[in-house]
């Protein structure tokens, strides 16, 4: 049930991302209203954790997650009788406070088979689970989505969602202690950081398909954004029991944290949007890409299991080091990438990702939760919140970036390409001849994505590096801090 039900909670909006193009396409909108769908998905599920931490408290976990699940269900059929954009971004909200409830449900529920000493692997484990949906969305066949005018993927999400429901009214959770938990400033904060987490999100996701200078709503709804999140954080700030314990957030550990999680998730962005995009120039999808993302899933497991087998509070910043040397090692490999690359040739170095990415998030969510326990309770919730957000938002930011430098790179290898074509030339006269200026100029632009996506990968791996040389050196630090006192 845990396996089953942390998978749920990222795998319909999976299905929704991995397709974007084709969806856009099948709903009659472009590529910047598309990426409104994953960016509301993910700030309704990063901020998700404000609004239900104390939900779970006052009407307990089974009660609130089968609410939303049902809620899900609900819009998802709305969204068929009645598909539109706006139905279709109603779904990806609702969808994203599900995705919070059913990541902490996944977690409640390992946490009745690891008990005591081992819950930490079972916390381990649970965090891991959500990034499944991904590898798994890219599995399924893009007909049985397409059916029905895609309406295929609106029940496939319906499916996951009545199956999670059934298994959790069949065999629910043990109750837990309920009381009132909300308090009027609660929604006031809410209030606020909901929506600038969706206008920063919306921003960051359309920047690289409208370009950031050239759409005057980005820069708007970015300066909004700002404006929310700081108003909001300063509520709790100066609250006497608040959400967000925004003082403990400002100290050296957590910032530490918070630094290395966000810059991983940046990339760990080289899966989900470099190696897609190199093969997708070569005009592969989804179903010529089945075997990568099985080599991927199964990595990935081996990277869960292997953290929660080694888990240990000594080990901790070892286990951080190692998955980002990984996570460095595979996007160097792929930096050698042609325009002949083939899915074959990405499995070792996509499958060194996919297990650091697994080896990384269990052992860093345990190093904030160690300093939590220590604090009390009332910590817990800004460390799960600014978790979240480092990976969720984070993970949306990294692609961006590196969609952006990709971009960037791209213009700049087609100029340096230019140069060097000479009508005068033998191979340059022959494909004139062959394909005329529009397939020369083609070519060129092909060349010249494959060559930038290439210093993207070049870009993650100096990243990965340097966060696997920074843990390496502070954790040196602090060790021979300690012994010499």
């Amino acid at each position: 049930m845990a396996v089953l039900i942390g998978i749920a909670a990222t795998f319909g909006n999976a299905l929704v991302t991995v397709n974007l193009p084709v969806v856009a396409g099948a709903n009659g909108i472009d590529l910047v209203a598309a990426s409104w769908l994953s960016s509301v998905f993910i700030a309704f599920n990063a901020s998700g954790n404000l609004l239900l931490v104390r939900s779970r408290i006052t009407w307990g976990i089974p009660a609130v997650t089968r609410t939303l699940l049902i809620l899900y269900i609900l819009a998802a059929l709305i969204e068929i009788a009645y598909p539109g954009f706006a139905t279709a971004l109603g779904v990806r909200a609702i969808s994203g406070l599900a995705a919070t409830g059913l990541t902490t449900l996944a977690i409640y529920h390992l946490l009745q088979i690891f008990r005591g000493r081992l819950q930490p692997i079972g916390l381990c484990i649970g965090m891991t689970l959500p990034q499944f949906g991904t590898p798994l969305a890219r599995l399924v066949p893009v007909e049985l989505l397409a059916a029905g005018q895609w309406h295929g993927l609106q029940l496939v999400e319906i499916a996951s969602a009545l199956l999670v429901l059934a298994m959790t009214t069949a065999l629910p959770l043990p109750p837990s202690r309920r009381g009132p938990a909300f308090e009027p400033l609660d929604f006031v904060t809410i209030g606020l950081l909901l929506p600038g987490l969706t206008l920063l999100c919306v921003a960051v996701g359309a920047g690289r398909y409208a370009w950031w200078t050239d759409t005057p709503w980005i820069g708007a709804s970015l300066a909004a954004a700002i404006f929310l999140l700081i108003s909001g954080m300063a509520i709790e700030h100066f609250r006497a029991r608040p959400l967000i314990q925004t003082r403990w957030l400002a100290t050296r550990d957590i910032l530490r944290l918070v630094g290395v999680a966000l810059m991983v998730r940046f990339a760990l962005a080289e899966q989900t949007y470099g190696a897609v995009g190199l093969l997708g120039l070569g005009g592969l999808n989804n179903d010529q890409l089945h075997g990568l993302f099985v080599v991927i899933a199964i990595a990935m497991a081996g990277g869960s299991i292997t953290a929660a087998v080694t888990l240990s509070e000594r080990r901790l910043p070892y286990q951080v080091a190692i998955a980002a040397l990984l996570i460095a090692a595979g996007a160097w490999i792929d930096s050698g990438a042609s325009n002949l690359t083939r899915p074959g040739e990405l499995y070792a170095s996509q499958a060194m990702l996919g297990f650091g990415a697994c080896l990384f998030l269990g052992p860093a969510l345990l190093y904030g939760l160690l300093r939590v326990l220590k604090l009390g309770p009332n910590y817990l919730v800004s460390l799960i919140v600014v978790f979240s957000i480092s990976q969720n938002v984070g993970g949306l930011i990294g692609s961006a970036f590196l969609g952006t430098y990709q971009v960037i790179q791209s213009k700049a290898h087609a100029a340096a390409l230019a140069e060097h074509l000479v009508v005068g030339d033998v191979p340059v006269a022959q494909r004139l001849s062959a394909q005329g200026i529009g397939g020369l100029y083609q070519a060129l632009q092909r060349e010249a994505s494959v060559l930038a996506f290439d210093d993207v990968f070049r870009l993650v791996a100096v990243i990965a590096l340097g966060i696997a040389v920074w843990v390496i050196l502070v954790t040196a630090t602090k060790r021979h801090a300690a012994s010499g006192t």
